[in-house]
């Protein structure tokens, strides 16, 4: 056998190993949405090793997206900090904005729009007269 063939096997074993140990595996996003979602976009596939290979993939991505968005809003309010550094802050919480999550998704090729405006009460953007005020 030469090495080349070798090393194929070794990948083969490998995956094999890895796809079977995900039928002992529960993922953070349930099975039933993963399939929701790939039969929504056309795809349907009755081994629940790959449905599980997809979850893993969709969590990993989330992951990675949730601790970008949390390096650009540590970044952010870092600036804001040294910004201001005659007043001290003495509320070290950092607070996650769509801005900081639409920077992060944009780094993995996903563009976020906002919404022309957001409501600042229930009654914004509500017919005058039915207001209760």
């Amino acid at each position: 056998m030469n090495p080349s063939n070798e090393a194929k096997h070794d990948d083969e074993s490998a995956l094999a190993d890895f796809l079977s140990s995900l039928m002992d595996y529960t993922p953070t996003i349930p099975d039933e949405l993963v399939e929701h979602y790939l039969a929504k976009s056309g795809f349907q596939c009755p081994d629940v090793r790959l449905i599980r290979l997809v979850a893993v993939a969709t969590q990993k991505f989330i992951a990675d997206v949730a601790s970008d968005a949390f390096q650009q809003c540590k970044a952010r309010q870092s600036a804001v900090v040294k910004d201001k550094k005659d007043k001290q802050q003495k509320d070290k919480r950092l607070i996650l904005t769509m801005e900081d999550l639409s920077r992060a998704l944009r780094e993995y090729g996903v563009n976020m729009k906002h919404q022309e405006y957001f409501a600042d009460s229930p009654s914004t953007g509500m017919d005058p007269t039915s207001r209760d005020e």
